[in-house]
């Protein structure tokens, strides 16, 4: 009865999940326009990885970049240049992304929806004046984005992937439907999902590494690791490390 038990409990439980032999991963929670946790967080990740064992790294920004915070066009312009200079840097497409580029088009109901959620601070980042933007009605704060946000940080904004599949790992910006292959994901699901992903109580095909919502530390469940420290309001910027089947956490911090 007993090695009955026992068998049941070693083919019910969680594998360990692992990065390919060779290769580390930092993956990068939510910056929302926080530049200077942002170069403090990419210096530690520097010198972390100095320190271990030579091995192909790549960097995934989870993403949402902009909004919220007060620097998102310098997080715009400082990770296109990292990315010229480091091609095995990976850019997931956040929801802040997906409204911004709406917006950019001129959706009206994305422009509407960027106001609500923080545009405000991304369109003064690229020098708006806040009294100019309180004044703008719809349109004219369009025409004011078209004018101030530069094409090529439109086009580094469109290269951004939906999902990085990386040994037993899968890095999306919000989550995955449960039950669904990850082949079939909706776009929509990778972007905004809440739950009933994160509720989910089994593990999945994939462990996911997410952002999108907020938690105080890492966030590690069965089936998911969330990386949003909310840096914007918490002045705590999070990378997660992972090599074979180890995971460790590189922060940024803000003073007071």
């Amino acid at each position: 009865m007993l090695k009955k038990l026992l068998n049941a409990r070693r083919s019910t439980a969680t594998p360990l999940t692992a990065i390919p032999e060779g290769e580390r991963v930092y993956a990068i929670g939510d910056v929302h326009g926080c530049a200077d946790l942002l170069d403090q967080l990419l210096a530690r990740i520097d010198a972390d990885d100095r320190a271990r064992d030579p091995a192909r790294t790549t960097i995934v920004f989870l993403g949402d970049l902009v909004d919220r915070g007060p620097a998102s066009a310098a997080v715009i312009e400082r990770l296109r240049l990292l990315a010229a200079e480091r091609p095995d840097t990976r850019f997931l497409l956040g929801n802040h992304e997906e409204v911004f580029l709406e917006s950019l088009k001129g959706e009206p109901k994305a422009l509407r929806m960027f106001c609500r959620i923080g545009g405000r601070e991304t369109i003064m980042s690229y020098g708006l004046d806040a009294a100019d933007y309180d004044r703008m009605d719809y349109e004219e704060l369009h025409a004011a984005m078209r004018v101030r946000v530069p094409a090529e940080h439109q086009a580094f904004l469109e290269s951004f992937e939906d999902m990085v599949t990386i040994g037993d790992y899968a890095f999306v910006h919000a989550g995955v439907r449960p039950g669904t292959d990850l082949a079939a994901q909706r776009g929509a699901d990778l972007r905004w999902i809440r739950n009933p992903f994160l509720d989910h109580d089994r593990a999945l095909d994939k462990m996911v590494v997410h952002g999108h919502t907020i938690s105080a530390g890492l966030d590690e469940q069965v089936h998911r690791i969330g990386v949003d420290t909310g840096a914007y309001e918490t002045g705590v910027l999070t990378a997660l490390g992972l090599e074979g089947t180890a995971r460790w956490t590189v922060q940024a911090t803000r003073a007071g």
